[in-house]
């Protein structure tokens, strides 16, 4: 949607972006935790997002693994946020709930509507257009470079929630029972100069 407003209002609206201390990773709420390994085998970290993933491509999801989840781990979440969104908050670009703690990766295309869930118990929640999924990253043109900022979570006991859950409820239900964290950023821009960063071979794959 964002891809259809003209060039000039992008520009005029540079400025004006959430700003990334409004991720949901830095949420006060959630407390202090450890770190964990985020990675992707289409992008390093910093790097820009290849086109497929994004509105401008197919729109897929961009595949992702990682390791470090320590030992208590009941489930793992995902939060995918744009910061750099002309709003008033980062827009949600993804949300997975409930992944078993033995799993270590998403495959390419893997965050899609699947309505009540998977077999497993984890479940795709809303993006920002209220839709389950990936939201394809689709900035202004002339506003500039964004950041997609992938954060995912290992989380302890604690509630569960309904299918198809939005940011609102996830943070909700994650206060206090992180236990390690990940970050991956990617960047992406329309109609301007980008560095396109190291890709591919250059990032390494899950074992």
């Amino acid at each position: 949607m964002l891809e259809h407003l003209p060039r000039w209002l992008g520009a005029l609206l540079h400025d004006v972006r959430a700003g990334a201390s409004k991720l949901t990773i830095v949420d006060p709420a959630l407390g202090d935790f450890a770190a964990l390994n985020l990675a992707s085998t289409a992008f390093a970290d910093g790097a820009r997002l290849p086109e497929r993933f994004t509105a401008d491509g197919t729109g897929v999801s961009p595949p992702l693994y990682w390791t470090g989840v320590p030992a208590g781990t009941e489930t793992l979440a995902l939060v995918v946020e744009d910061p750099d969104a002309p709003a008033a908050q980062p827009l949600v670009h993804a949300i997975v709930w409930g992944m078993p703690p033995s799993t270590d990766q998403l495959r390419e295309g893997a965050i899609q509507a699947d309505g009540d869930g998977a077999l497993d118990g984890s479940d795709v929640g809303r993006n920002s257009y209220l839709r389950e999924g990936w939201l394809p990253p689709d900035p202004p043109s002339g506003h500039g470079e964004h950041r997609y900022v992938f954060q995912l979570f290992a989380l302890g006991p604690g509630e569960d929630l309904d299918p198809t859950p939005g940011r609102g409820a996830v943070v909700h239900a994650m206060a206090g029972r992180v236990l390690a964290a990940g970050l991956l950023t990617a960047t992406y821009s329309r109609d301007e100069p980008a560095d396109i960063g190291p890709v591919g071979s250059a990032v390494p794959s899950p074992t």
